[in-house]
């Protein structure tokens, strides 16, 4: 009896390994001003299927060279098997050299690859006030390196309503409750084509 109920153990399917989702941001992805269940990164976390799961490693004010420095970090304690870098905007709205954070969004894209997890690369976008030059050359860093390293892409995490006001907290700068669902239709394609890939 013993030895059947042991044969009969060994055929039952093991459990699938838990697989994660890096969520690696600024106040954009930290549900900054509203709460952390409202965000749209926990609302991501809600589609994903097992045995996925969702780590917001997302961090209020970070910039491309604060996320450089804790990336290696995050990977070897996370182990990802998906990384969303959604990162710059505080680069450009302090006025960062655009071959910076150029530079820093590579390497973190190369490091993710390097600790065998897929990247997505996350558009932003800075409004022209601070400068038309400057919010184009910004603004052409992430396809850019889209293409240039064959990533998968959000074109831009505001898709869609950047321009209504009344969805934005008083700042005008950070997205409110009523526009997570938004920004969660905008960045969810990308990170379901390489959850069902990477399955």
């Amino acid at each position: 009896m013993r030895i059947l109920f042991f044969l009969l153990f060994l055929a039952l399917p093991a459990a699938a390994a838990e697989r994660t989702v890096l969520f690696f941001g600024d106040s954009l992805a930290a549900a900054y001003g509203i709460s952390p269940s409202q965000g749209w990164v926990n609302l991501l976390s809600q589609r994903l299927p097992a045995p996925w799961k969702a780590v917001n490693a997302s961090v209020s004010g970070e910039t491309t060279d604060g996320g450089l420095r804790r990336l290696p970090a995050d990977l070897a304690r996370h182990k990802p098997a998906i990384v969303v870098i959604e990162l710059g905007a505080n680069d450009a709205l302090r006025g960062q050299p655009i071959a910076g954070i150029r530079s820093n969004l590579e390497k973190m894209i190369r490091l993710t690859r390097d600790a065998r997890a897929e990247p997505v690369l996350v558009g932003i976008m800075i409004p022209p006030n601070y400068g038309i030059d400057y919010a184009r050359e910004f603004q052409a860093i992430y396809p850019a390196l889209a293409q240039k390293l064959h990533v998968a892409f959000v074109p831009f995490l505001l898709q869609g309503f950047a321009e209504r006001r009344e969805l934005f907290l008083p700042d005008g700068l950070h997205p409110g409750a009523q526009a997570q669902p938004l920004i969660c239709e905008n960045v969810w394609p990308a990170v379901d084509a390489l959850v069902k890939k990477t399955r």
